[in-house]
């Protein structure tokens, strides 16, 4: 009995440290094993931030999507834009889709749909679309607040210049306006004004794409003119026109007006602004959710709760997790998903096809990470607070999660003498097993006392349950 009862007590030690791991996780793995998980991370967490823009007025900075790891498109990057109080991303378009999230602040994007300049104004957890080719311009609308938009940013074609490459439309000697690249001569006869006038406009802007609206007396009359209706800004910006070009005219159409009027389309008048096919804003804070309990949320946005995605092929979701609690593992069949921690902390983990673990890394605020469409995987939230999570997918069809654990598992509908079979039990044991949680999608935080009837279950198994009394006492 002495030697039973010292193996039962280095079993009991040994079982209290995996109950240990198991309620904390781990950071490191040993030995060589410290590259290998590192090269990992590196793989699944998208840490290669590069800076595209730069200005006193904001920045905007992105993250590379998989690299071509997996050869499936469409392949997302990540875009972060940051702008300061009363600023403006100018008039540009891309050659990929944008779908824009507003993570804090608030914001007026216009853009073009169907020839028409159409303006909307953003708040915080709305999303929006903007096609690729479309042109647009973001103001930062809140007082004193800075503005931070995430983006998805899927390319429509390769043209080969990268991850994406923005056609400045307004713009000077910094950004240079596309419009630069014409001869001077051939812009003249295009706009029907004189080539002084042509070089006068190209070349005034200097601040690069994000720019103040409030460093000067024509920056301020901008932001009264954004602020404006349509049918009001009509008349006021060729009053605008007039007073700061020069070189117009009496009788001339304003260069400025013929320039703007060129590329937006034709004028807007009163009886445009009630069209109700105009592109719409869709917010994600504001949505019910797709699933909620005790430990958390989830929303999912397709195609069929916002129509523009149809167009894009991408996908939208963010989830709340409480403190300790887990998204149970699940794999995703039909796309592959991209997230960013917008709060607290967490874990993530991803599992190989060959059922070994890929990564198990720790995350927070800011970082990127994608999911292989088909690996199995599973995001923890650190016991110190919530964790929050949004992002993208790269099909707008509904996903349709594949649980592996849970009371709404795949373990669960296919349970039966084929499946215990399958994992080399007993149906009796293989039920027992399942329907030992009783929660599904998220799961409730790992419990002392959930610890420790798993531990009397496995002593039980390998020396009786007369060796098990008085177990939970030593803890």
């Amino acid at each position: 009995m002495g030697r039973i009862a010292s193996a039962l007590l280095l079993l009991v030690v040994a079982l209290m440290c995996c109950a240990v791991a198991m309620v904390k996780g781990y950071d490191h793995h040993e030995g060589g094993e410290g590259g290998e998980r590192r090269e990992r991370e590196r793989m699944f967490l998208l840490r290669d931030m590069k800076r595209v823009v730069r200005t006193d007025a904001g920045e905007m900075k992105v993250v590379r999507g998989s690299h071509g790891w997996i050869s499936e498109m469409p392949n997302i990057h990540v875009g972060f834009v940051t702008m300061e109080p009363d600023s403006l991303f100018v008039p540009q378009y891309l050659d990929s889709d944008l779908i824009l999230f507003i993570r804090r602040g608030e914001a007026k994007v216009g853009s073009i749909y169907r020839d028409e300049l159409i303006e909307k104004r953003l708040n915080c957890g709305d999303a929006y679309r903007i096609p690729a080719g479309s042109t647009f311009y973001l103001v930062n609308t809140a007082d004193g607040q800075q503005l931070h938009v995430i983006c998805s940013i899927e390319k429509s074609d390769s043209i080969g210049w990268g991850t994406f490459q923005s056609f400045f439309i307004g713009g000077g000697s910094n950004p240079t306006s596309v419009l630069a690249g014409f001869e001077c001569s051939t812009l003249s006869t295009a706009l029907n004004v004189s080539e002084s006038q042509v070089r006068q406009i190209l070349t005034r802007q200097k601040s690069g794409p994000i720019i103040s609206l409030s460093n000067s007396h024509q920056s301020r009359v901008w932001t009264q003119f954004l602020e404006m209706k349509h049918y009001e800004r009509v008349q006021c910006l060729k009053r605008m026109a007039q007073v700061h070009e020069e070189a117009t005219e009496r009788d001339e159409e304003p260069i400025m007006w013929k320039l703007l009027n060129s590329v937006f389309g034709s004028q807007v008048s009163r009886k445009d602004e009630g069209r109700s096919s105009k592109p719409d804003s869709y917010n994600l804070f504001e949505m019910t959710p797709d699933f909620e309990n005790d430990y958390g949320s989830s929303v999912a946005v397709d195609q069929s709760a916002y129509s523009p995605l149809r167009q894009s092929g991408v996908g939208l979701y963010l989830v709340n997790l409480t403190a300790g609690s887990m998204m149970a593992p699940h794999l995703n069949p039909t796309a592959t998903e991209y997230g960013i921690v917008l709060r607290g902390s967490g874990r993530i983990q991803i599992v190989f096809p060959n059922g070994t673990l890929a990564m198990n890394a720790r995350v927070n605020e800011g970082d990127v990470f994608w999911i292989p469409r088909y690996f199995p995987f599973c995001q923890i939230a650190s016991h110190s607070g919530p964790f929050e999570f949004f992002g993208f997918t790269t099909s707008a069809r509904r996903n349709r999660a594949q649980f592996l654990v849970g009371s709404n598992s795949v373990l669960q509908s296919m349970r039966g003498p084929a499946f215990a079979a399958a994992f080399g039990v007993s149906e009796e044991k293989l039920k027992k097993i399942v329907n030992a949680q009783s929660e599904s999608t998220i799961l409730p935080p790992t419990s002392a006392s959930g610890v420790l009837k798993l531990m009397n279950e496995m002593v039980s198994e390998s020396f009786g349950d007369e060796m098990v009394m008085g177990f939970e006492g030593i803890y």
